[in-house]
């Protein structure tokens, strides 16, 4: 329970790379705090999309309640703006209710949109059609050409293959006249009133160390059948889906069924994948200097989570 002095539950936050930790600690601290699980992992928004994303099992939760499972069917979009309102009012319900909020999830934007102060620009439905229409002609490297010559800063930041990401990154500089980065979040909470408290507890742990867990569950993944869940999920519309078909693991999938390449040339194309998008966490994560870190291998890293959010079991 929170201390007497906390007007309203925190909201805590665990972050850090993918195969870390962070569902287990999540909920581990969601027990101890009296708290519910909120999760940031943009593809656990999908139904069905299970053994990819490590989403946690019913005995995983550890009877925890989790909001933010299963919203969605693969063909339908997801954006960060729209998660921004479906986790705050999640957030906002945990505390109306006393308990601890935890959010969990690996992607800084995603975890950023809800902590801190973020007004997403807007959008153009004209300018976005022109735009992916000329990614849909061009490819995705040009399209990153052509960002890099109007916003180097984002070019640096977006890998040349992500499509969608471009064309937002070139919408906003069109539609705002300013560098994409201008329009991210700074290092300001938005819970910020007077009896507010907003912790971030990250797991960290050696480069070694990630990269045998990263290809380890790969493994796992394969072996809980993987392939199969890509495989049904495309009969459902999961290749035409803008958003769940870019899905760790599910694109290298879909190009295997698709006759692109073998099955084990897949499984080691998605460890390649995770561990390039490990170190990007990396980067994102180890730019917010807000956030208390912890070793991985700490014989209890729930008391010591716990003892970062400051409160009394």
């Amino acid at each position: 329970m929170p201390a007497a002095h906390d007007a309203r539950p925190p909201l805590v936050a665990v972050v850090g790379p993918t195969a870390a930790g962070k569902s287990a600690l999540a909920v581990a601290l969601a027990q101890r705090l009296g708290g519910e699980v909120v999760n940031a992992d943009s593809m656990q928004l999908y139904r069905g999309m299970d053994i990819g994303t490590a989403k946690p099992s019913g005995a995983e939760r550890g009877g925890v309640r989790h909001h933010l499972l299963d919203l969605l069917d693969v063909t339908e979009p997801a954006s960060v703006a729209e998660f921004q309102g479906w986790a705050r009012v999640a957030v906002d319900d945990c505390r109306a209710r006393g308990a601890t909020p935890v959010l969990v999830g690996g992607s800084a934007l995603y975890i950023r949109a809800v902590l801190d102060r973020f007004e997403f620009p807007g959008t153009d439905e004209t300018l976005r059609a022109e735009l992916e229409a000329e990614l849909a002609e061009v490819g995705p490297v040009a399209m990153h050409t052509r960002l890099a010559a109007v916003d180097m800063a984002a070019a640096r930041a977006i890998l040349p293959g992500n499509g969608r990401r471009i064309v937002r990154a070139l919408e906003v500089v069109r539609l705002t006249g300013r560098p994409f980065a201008a329009n991210l979040p700074t290092h300001a909470y938005a819970y910020a009133a007077p009896g507010d408290r907003t912790v971030q507890i990250g797991i960290r742990l050696p480069r070694a160390t990630l990269d045998e867990r990263i290809a380890a569950r790969v493994q796992r993944m394969w072996d809980r059948g993987l392939v199969q869940e890509v495989r049904r999920l495309e009969s459902t519309g999961l290749r035409q889906g803008r958003t769940a078909s870019r899905a760790l693991g599910y694109a290298q999938v879909l190009d295997f069924l698709a006759g692109q390449c073998t099955e084990a040339e897949a499984q080691q194309a998605t460890v390649r994948a995770t561990r390039r998008f490990a170190r990007r966490q990396d980067t994102w994560f180890g730019k917010d200097p807000r956030i208390r870190w912890l070793p991985h291998d700490d014989a209890d890293l729930a008391t010591r989570g716990v003892a970062a959010v400051g409160l009394q079991e």
